[in-house]
């Protein structure tokens, strides 16, 4: 386990659940807001945990029942004004979200709260999102003068332009529910089971092998920015390289070994 002063990285003790680390966001005089000391301490543990050869998944999350992310900490957003400092905070919270969508390994969002502007992106860069009943969502940046940018591009491929220019056009907040309906998050549950929800996905990460959970999170990251074709024949090699090693032939023949013996 390692402590940072804003963002917590713990290790499951769980043997069920071996090779999952759990990240925790902790601001929380300010709704998990993201200042770029966060920021920078957040992307450093994502990195670090990336490494890993053992690691199997990462759950991300925020301190406490208010907040997953409440978004950027307003008070550093409205001192933006020396040469440079607007690209430098942004570049950050891309960062921020880059790192997840980089992860070796399955990224889920447990999203326990309010989940506004950076939030919502970090949140969309997850590779799954299960969020509390009762949980608010959204992008409030065109109220005080700003566009919503960087990660908020994920949005139409998971709710589609309409309801992306919605979102982003008017600012509104929408329920967890209705985040659900959208395609925004894949699951909601009550927040007192939340980490059960959560529990369900780890079950199913720690069936399988870690190595195939990798190359095909590898695949899907390289399918977001190819044509249909290439995002083919990109799978193609991604099969070969699978077979490199005797992994799939040795779980393909004890699956079989298994459904022998079961007909017996």
């Amino acid at each position: 386990m390692s402590t940072g002063t804003h963002v917590h990285v713990r290790y499951e003790t769980r043997p069920e659940f071996t090779g999952i680390a759990h990240v925790t966001i902790d601001n929380r005089a300010k709704l998990n807001a993201l200042n770029s000391t966060i920021i920078r301490e957040f992307v450093s543990a994502i990195e670090l945990l990336g490494k890993d050869a053992e690691l199997r998944g990462v759950v991300v999350t925020g301190w406490g029942e208010k907040a997953f992310i409440g978004g950027a900490d307003i008070n550093e957003l409205s001192k933006l004004d020396e040469p440079g400092a607007a690209r430098a905070f942004i570049t950050g919270v891309h960062e921020a979200c880059r790192c997840l969508r980089d992860c070796p390994v399955p990224v889920i969002g447990r999203v326990n709260g309010f989940t506004l502007g950076a939030g919502l992106e970090v949140m969309a860069a997850c590779d799954m999102r299960v969020a509390a009943a009762g949980a608010k969502l959204g992008m409030p940046e065109v109220r005080f003068g700003m566009p919503s940018v960087v990660e908020a591009a994920l949005f139409p491929g998971l709710i589609g332009w309409g309801r992306t220019r919605q979102m982003l056009l008017l600012g509104d907040m929408i329920s967890a529910e209705e985040a659900l309906q959208w395609g925004l998050v894949e699951r909601v549950v009550p927040l007192g089971g939340l980490d059960a929800a959560v529990d369900e996905w780890l079950t199913s990460l720690a069936a399988n092998s870690v190595r195939g959970m990798r190359l095909q999170k590898k695949l899907i990251r390289a399918w977001e920015t190819m044509p249909m074709e290439q995002a083919v024949q990109r799978g193609i090699d991604i099969f070969a390289e699978t077979h490199e090693v005797a992994e799939p032939r040795e779980l393909l023949q004890r699956f079989l070994d298994h459904q022998a013996a079961r007909k017996k």
